[in-house]
Formats: C-alpha cells, sequence, structure tokens
C-alpha cells in the first residue's frame, strides 16, 4: 500500500515538473525543436506580409479599375485618345489601365505613319500582350512563396514532431522510465511543431486559392478590356480609310 502510494506521489510530482505553458514548452524544447519553431514563425510572418500586400494591391486595383472604365470609355466615344491616355496615366494602380494605356499609345505611335493599317492592329495587340502579361506577373507576385509555404509548413512541422517524439524515447532510455516526465518534454516539442505547422500552413493555402482567384478574373477582365479595344482601333481605321 506504502509502496503504491510512494509511486503515485513521485508521479505527481514529475507531472508538476512539467509545465505546459508555452514558456515552459520552449525551455523544454531541444535546439533542433527550437529552430524549427524558428523557421516556422518567420515562414508565417513572411506569408502574413504577403497576404496584406496582396490584399491591399487587389483591392486597389479593384476600385480604381472601377473608377477608371467609364472614365476611359467616355473618352474614345468622343474619339479623344490622347484624354484617354491622360485619364490611364492617373489610375496607376487599375490592372486595366496598365493595359489599355500601352495599347493606346502604341496605336498613337503608328496612327499617323504610312504603315498599312493591320500593321497598326497588330502593332497593337503585341503591346497590349506584352502589357497584360506585365501586369498578370506583378499581380502574382508573392504567390508562389505562399503557395509553397502552404505546402511545405506541415511537412517543416512534422520534422519537428519526428525531432520531438525522438527526445521523448531518449527521455525514457535516460531515465529508465515510462512515466510523464520522461516522456513529457519530447510529447511538447512534437505537438507544439504539430500544432505551429498546422497553423502556418491553412491560411497559406486558404490565402492562396482566394487571391489565385481573384488573379483569375483580373486576367478576364485585362483580356475583355484589350478585345475590346483592338474592336475600337479596327472600327477607327476602317473609317479612316473609308474617309
Amino acid at each position: 500500500m506504502f509502496a503504491q502510494l510512494s509511486v503515485w506521489s513521485m508521479m505527481l510530482l514529475q507531472q508538476q515538473e512539467v509545465g505546459f505553458d508555452m514558456v515552459s514548452m520552449w525551455n523544454q524544447m531541444g535546439f533542433a525543436a527550437r529552430a524549427v519553431v524558428i523557421v516556422m514563425f518567420v515562414m508565417s510572418a513572411w506569408s502574413i506580409g504577403v497576404m496584406i500586400d496582396r490584399y491591399l494591391a487587389y483591392n486597389s486595383a479593384r476600385k480604381q479599375s472601377r473608377q477608371y472604365a467609364p472614365a476611359v470609355a467616355g473618352a474614345l466615344r468622343e474619339g479623344k485618345l490622347d484624354e484617354a491616355v491622360k485619364v490611364s496615366e492617373r489610375y496607376k494602380k487599375s490592372h486595366l489601365a496598365k493595359v489599355v494605356v500601352a495599347g493606346l499609345q502604341e496605336f498613337q505611335a503608328h496612327e499617323m505613319s504610312s504603315e498599312i493599317p493591320g500593321e497598326t492592329i497588330e502593332s497593337s495587340k503585341r503591346a497590349l500582350d506584352r502589357a497584360q502579361a506585365i501586369t498578370h506577373a506583378e499581380l502574382n507576385r508573392g504567390l508562389s512563396g505562399l503557395a509553397t509555404i502552404g505546402s511545405t509548413a506541415p511537412f517543416v512541422g512534422l520534422f519537428g514532431t519526428v525531432v520531438g517524439i525522438i527526445n521523448a524515447f531518449e527521455g525514457i532510455s535516460s531515465e529508465k522510465s515510462t512515466g510523464l516526465g520522461a516522456v513529457a518534454g519530447g510529447i511538447s516539442e512534437a505537438l507544439v511543431a504539430t500544432a505551429i505547422g498546422l497553423f502556418v500552413a491553412i491560411p497559406a493555402v486558404w490565402m492562396f486559392n482566394y487571391f489565385n482567384t481573384k488573379v483569375e478574373a483580373f486576367d478576364v477582365e485585362m483580356d475583355n478590356s484589350s478585345s475590346e479595344l483592338l474592336d475600337y482601333f479596327l472600327k477607327k481605321t476602317q473609317k479612316a480609310a473609308a474617309s
């Protein structure tokens, strides 16, 4: 009876020595586990920075494009290409303005030349394609890193989990005991690494999918704007040739 009480007392003392608050778990971690946690916090900070940057950029692009579209359409209806270019240059954060202004400037550069109309349209189309590719790359900036973090953070956390399990078995081996005190440090390392890995990965994957959908919508809008502008150039060229 007394022997059993002694065993239970020792186990309780071991449990009391093991803290499960953040400071205690950090102190119980080994060098490898701490390195894993630091790496994942860096990954988390970088991904949060990308999320904030892309969210602000996409909101600005959407807001300015909504203001830009009717303004440039009005200038083009009146045949004022110079005014359309000036309007485009005022909305520097609009993805539509970045594409449309390239086509307008290229068309203006060839409008008064002796080139045949087909060459002017083709040159404008190439300028629109180049501007669209550049704008697409700008909109995509940081998203590949976000996808990489979302896919690799669980594996980094898994590495920390493996390290924690190894430390737990080392505790059993060194203390010749299977009690909570022998394995608590290693188990806490494993659980913390797993939790942080998921904490970093899940928001990164969610936001990558959300931002990727936004970019696809922007690409459709740029395609439509390019097509409408080319139709406008073609009609304007045909009208000039007829007159």
